[in-house]
């Protein structure tokens, strides 16, 4: 399973959020290349401890929803909702400065996520508790998930 705790998985997101541009276009969604790269790095944020959100789970969520979204081998679908503090659409005005700056910031925050270990995780605001694998195997999907949206 691709995981931000393997070397390759994480140059894989790397080389495939190096290869959008502005203008990528979506497949699903509200969000714009540019919203998605600013809403990538709120989540690395929030996955940092570095972004508050607020919770918005339940058992279900915390224990099947967050199993089935980790370890069932599907992509995840389009359509899914997410905690505003880090929804771009709902943060108007945009609260992103300049793409490219932006893209240097999701990048640089997902490096320091795949190369932390033994951090003190915070809970996420959906799945609840995740331990370290968890929040791994998170980053790589939240972000393929997006890079899919816009056909990378």
């Amino acid at each position: 399973m691709k995981t931000l705790a393997h070397r390759e998985d994480t140059q894989e997101i790397l080389r495939r959020l190096g290869a959008l541009r502005p203008g990528s276009e979506r497949r699903w969604g509200r969000m714009s290349a540019h919203q998605m790269v600013c809403h990538v790095g709120d989540a690395f944020r929030m996955a940092l401890g570095e972004k508050a959100v607020t919770p918005a789970s339940g058992l279900l969520q915390s224990t099947i929803v967050k199993w089935i979204a980790l370890y069932v081998p599907r992509p995840w679908p389009s359509g899914l909702d997410t905690v505003p503090e880090i929804d771009q659409v709902l943060q108007q005005p945009l609260p992103c400065g300049e793409f490219a700056s932006d893209l240097r910031d999701a990048i640089t925050l997902l490096g320091r996520m795949a190369a932390l270990r033994g951090h003190r995780w915070p809970r996420h605001p959906i799945f609840g508790r995740m331990s370290e694998a968890d929040w791994l195997r998170w980053g790589y999907l939240h972000t393929d998930h997006h890079l899919r949206q816009f056909g990378e």
